[in-house]
Order: C-alpha cells, then structure tokens, then sequence
C-alpha cells in the first residue's frame, strides 16, 4: 500500500487517540494559558486610558494589579499542566512509533528485514520519530493561539475596523506568500536526512571494520570519503536550515511593520480623539501576538509536509506493511512474553523439508526444489562447494529467508511462521557469521536467559570456549563486541556456540565451523556428539564433521544432488567424491 493512500493528519489522528488523556488535558492548559493573555491587554488599554484622563481615581488602578496578579497565577498553574503531559505525550508516541517498526522489522524475515544501511535505519528511529512526536505539542500551540487570535481581531475590529483591516490584511497575504515558499523545505528536508543517515553509515562501518581498513592500508581513503559525506552533508543541512530560519525571521519580523503601519494610520485619528493611547497600546500588544502566531502557523504547516515526509519514510522501512501498522495502538510497556512450556507431548520426532526453494534475486544464486528429513537423534550434514547453497538451504528452512516455494513440516504438522517456530526450546541456531553486543560475555551469551551458573559452565565447556574464558580478565564479566575486547573468529564462533548450547533445544542447527581450528573443532564435535540423544543438523566442508553424520546431504548449484550415509555417497556420488579429495 503507498504511503500516499493515508494523509498525514490521520497517523496524528491515530497518536492523539493513543493517549488521549494525556493529550486533552495539555490542549486545555495551553488555551487557558495563551487565553489569559487577552487579560494583560485589555489591563493595558485600561490603565493607559487611566493615565490619560488624569488618575482621578484608585480604585480603577487596585483592580486592574488584581486582575493581572490573578492572570499571572492561572497562567502559572496551566503551565505546570502543560509541563505534566508535554513529555509523557510526546515519549509515548515516539516509542510507538520505534515498537511498532522494530516489531515490524522482526516478523520479516531476517534475511530481508532492513533493506537500507544501519544508519538510514537508524536515522529513521531516531530523527523521523522525534519529529513526528514533537508535532503534535505545537499543534496544540496553534490552536490555542488560533482562539487567542480570533479573539484578538474581535476586540480590535471593536476599536477600529479600518485600522485592524489595514494592519492585518497585509500581514495574513504576506502569511500566504511565505507558506507557499515553505513548500521548498520538503525537498531540503528530505535531502538533509538522507545526507545524515549517510554519515551515519560511514561511520558505522568504519569502526565495524577498523582492522581490515588499518590491513587495508586505507586509511587517508575512508578518512577522504568521511569528509566528502560531511561536505554533502554540511551543504544540505545549511540549505535546509536556511531557509526554514530565513523564513521564520520574515514570519516574525512582520509584527514591526505592523507598529509602523499602526503608527501611520493612527496617528490622524488619535490627533482628533476617535484613537487613544490606550487602544494604541491594545493594537500593539496583539500585533505582537498576532505576528507570532503568523510565524507559528506558518512554521507549523512546514512541519507539518516535513511530517509527512518522515510519516513516509518510516512506512518504507516497514516495507510490506500498510501505513495504519505505524500507528497501531498496542502496549509499549510490558514485561517480556513467557517462554513457550514445553512438554514430552511435543517432543521432537521428525523435521520434513519438501521442495524447497529460494533464490537470491540479486544474484540468481539459491536452492531449489530441496526435499529431506531429520529424524529424531540423527546427525545430518549438508555439504557442498563454496556457494553450493548450504547457508542459503538453512536460513530458508529456519525463516532467516522467506522460502519462495515448498514447506516445513514438524511432527507431520505444516510450520507456518518458521521465523517464530524455530526458536528454544524447539531449534537453536548458531550462524556461519555470529554477532556479539557491546556487553558483557555473560549478557551475550545468556541474553535474557534465566539459568544456572552450572548450565552455563556446561556450555562454555562444551563449546571449548573455557581456554579463552580463562583469559579474559574479568572472566565472564568481560566486555565484548565494539566497545570492549575484540574476539577473533575462531572466540567468536565458540561463544556463539555456548549461546546456543546454553539453550535446551529439540534440534540443533550450525552453519560452518570453519572459522575453528582443526583440533578445537574436532573437540567441539565429540562434545557435541558425546550425548547420543542430540539432533544436527549442520553445514559443513570438514571431513570431522562429515565423518559424525548419519546422513550428508550433497548440493551442487543449488540442488540436492544425492543423500545418505557418508561411505554410500562416496561410493555413487562423484561430486561428493571431488568434494571429498578436497576437504581437510
């Protein structure tokens, strides 16, 4: 669905209905704050017109300071209400926002979720979200001065009808001209954030790859090409603030024509009485609110095209997904959902894969029309030459890619959702390219997980991962990932071993070792095989795990080219036989 089938002001609809009591109340404070300003007027006009006929009396002067001491506790008090539901309003709608894209980006497909780099993603959660949820505080701004200035213009077409059309006819012509100009700002904004999100991608792969761009020698390259984003990006957001400023400067400034304007027109008529000092001071004070209301108006309808534009952007990034699932009311504040209870009645007996398909768009590359089973206990091996389509075969069957044809089958029973299927305690998976957080070991390899010291120990054990443990200063309380110590592959892969193995899982699927070393994979298998109860299923090109397996599945270009025990395949199967002469 295009995101232009949903206007702007209905996703903001959808944010003031999703806390309404905290909206309505912040609507109702600013009116009465901004309306209580009509009070200093009106005071104003009294006590010049006080001034000018000579101070005969007190009395007049005493309630005018209890009119203005009364306005200015109101005012008070409706600010402190404003103060209680501007935050919690705009926090709210902003973290519906970031739950319902991050939801959304986890229910696809990990393979396809995020089809924009890490900083456009990221510009888009932070920046585009912040100024959506901004909006709508101002929004309630203009409102309450849109009643303040209706109310102004009554009074002063009261005093003077001429004098109010020839202040404020120019002013609302020039309010229109600068609306129209504020069309550019959509094109500059967007411009801005894409020059941002750029920055902020450079950056992100940089510090992800500092030690093959210092192997690299490229430095004084990527230092190069940093500078040439922020030059983009410099001109960009120079353009966009610019102009935005230049705009609200005009906006803001017409209130000084106004006084001159008011000057010159009421100068005759105050000469023969019909226009006093009071109202000439009445004429100015609303001028002055008036002209700031041109300005936010004005400011806002900007903001508002640049809302759509984030609206939008945040749409695409929930690529599939129709615009209302933006702004979906839903709780954003809960504790984590239970793990599933599992039960002898839904132990694992048997996985079935039938014609299995996916294929890379991009490069053609892929499996096709896979078909095979994992029984309960077994060990099967999926191997094959480099981009045989070994990653590709268990990132479709575990939803990582959505498979384009075919089906899973669990217990004879249709997987649905593999994404959501096949987690603990039904598979645990352990990718060929593992990722640790900047945290702790002990967070990464638990991430949530309530279990026993000796659980975990287990796994660390099982996983060879004890040597590098012993190492690490603070054990596992050592930081990792980009802001801590940097593992190499082999660590790397070992803790993400112990990840999963500190897990009860049904089935276990790993995708190529290779990043361990001969004698520590070898250990890894035995630990792994040593409880006869376990079912692998594993790509691999090593002869120690191929030599484990009760079953080797043989891919060549994608297709399953013959299956079954190792010594039966070698035997019939000359591609395994090549592949065979080739392994280590």
């Amino acid at each position: 669905m295009s995101t232009t089938t949903w206007p702007t002001w209905r996703y903001f609809a959808r944010l003031i209905s999703f806390r309404p009591w905290l909206w309505w109340p912040n609507l109702l404070s600013i009116v009465l704050l901004i309306g209580l300003e009509t009070v200093p007027a009106l005071v104003s006009r009294a006590f010049f017109d006080w001034l000018n006929a000579g101070m005969g009396e007190l009395q007049p002067f005493v309630w005018m300071l209890v009119l203005l001491t009364l306005s200015t506790l109101g005012r008070v008090t409706f600010l402190f209400g404003c103060q209680f539901t501007n935050a919690p309003f705009m926090y709210t709608g902003t973290a519906l926002l970031q739950h319902n894209m991050f939801r959304r980006l986890l229910q696809l497909p990990a393979g396809v979720a995020l089809q924009h780099t890490s900083g456009e993603a990221l510009s888009r959660f932070r920046d585009d979200t912040e100024e959506t949820g901004v909006f709508l505080i101002p929004f309630n701004d203009v409102i309450a001065w849109s009643l303040f200035a209706i109310v102004g213009l009554v009074i002063l077409l009261s005093v003077s009808v001429t004098l109010t059309l020839g202040v404020f006819v120019p002013l609302v012509v020039l309010g229109f001209v600068l609306h129209a100009l504020r069309v550019r700002i959509e094109a500059y904004r967007r411009a801005a954030r894409v020059a941002t999100a750029d920055v902020t991608s450079h950056l992100g792969d940089t510090f992800g790859a500092a030690q093959i761009i210092q192997l690299a020698n490229a430095e004084r390259d990527v230092v190069e090409r940093f500078r040439s984003l922020n030059q983009i990006r410099l001109a960009t957001a120079i353009r966009d603030r610019l102009l935005d400023q230049l705009l609200q400067s005009v906006s803001r400034n017409t209130s000084n024509i106004g006084t001159g304007v008011i000057l010159l027109l009421g100068s005759r008529s105050m000469a023969t009485g019909s226009f006093s000092v009071g109202d000439f001071a009445l004429f100015v004070f609303y001028l002055g609110w008036i002209g700031e209301f041109t300005a936010l108006f004005g400011s806002m309808l900007a903001k508002y095209r640049q809302a759509g534009v984030s609206f939008g952007r945040m749409v695409e990034l929930m690529h599939g997904s129709a615009p209302p699932s933006l702004v979906e009311h839903r709780p954003i504040f809960h504790p984590p959902a239970a793990a599933d209870v599992w039960c002898a009645a839904h132990a694992f007996e048997v996985l079935e894969v039938v014609d299995l398909t996916y294929v890379h768009p991009d490069s053609g590359r892929g499996v096709r029309h896979i078909t095979f089973q994992v029984r309960r206990g077994e060990r099967v091996m999926v191997t094959g030459r480099v981009a045989s389509g070994k990653t590709t075969l268990l990132r479709g069957l575990l939803g990582v890619l959505p498979r384009q044809s075919g089906s899973v089958l669990w217990n004879r029973q249709p997987v649905k959702d593999a994404a959501e299927f096949f987690v603990p305690p039904r598979c645990a998976y352990t990718p060929q390219l593992p990722r640790l957080f900047s945290d702790s070991l002990r967070r990464n390899l638990l991430l949530g997980l309530d279990c026993s010291d000796q659980d975990l120990k287990r796994a660390v054990a099982e996983s060879q991962f004890g040597a590098d443990l012993s190492a690490l200063q603070a054990g596992l309380e050592s930081e990792v990932g980009a802001r801590g110590v940097a593992l190499s592959g082999g660590q790397l892969q070992r803790a993400a071993l112990a990840r999963m193995l500190v897990r009860p899982a049904e089935l276990l699927v790993l995708d190529d070792l290779s990043s361990l070393d001969g004698p520590t994979e070898e250990a890894v298998w035995s630990a792994l095989v040593a409880d006869g109860s376990r079912t692998i299923l594993a790509a691999t090109h090593r002869r120690a795990a191929l030599r484990r397996a009760d079953r080797v599945l043989v891919l060549c270009d994608g297709e399953l080219v013959d299956q079954g025990p190792l010594d039966d395949v070698l035997v019939r199967c000359e591609e395994m036989r090549a592949l065979w002469a080739a392994l280590r």
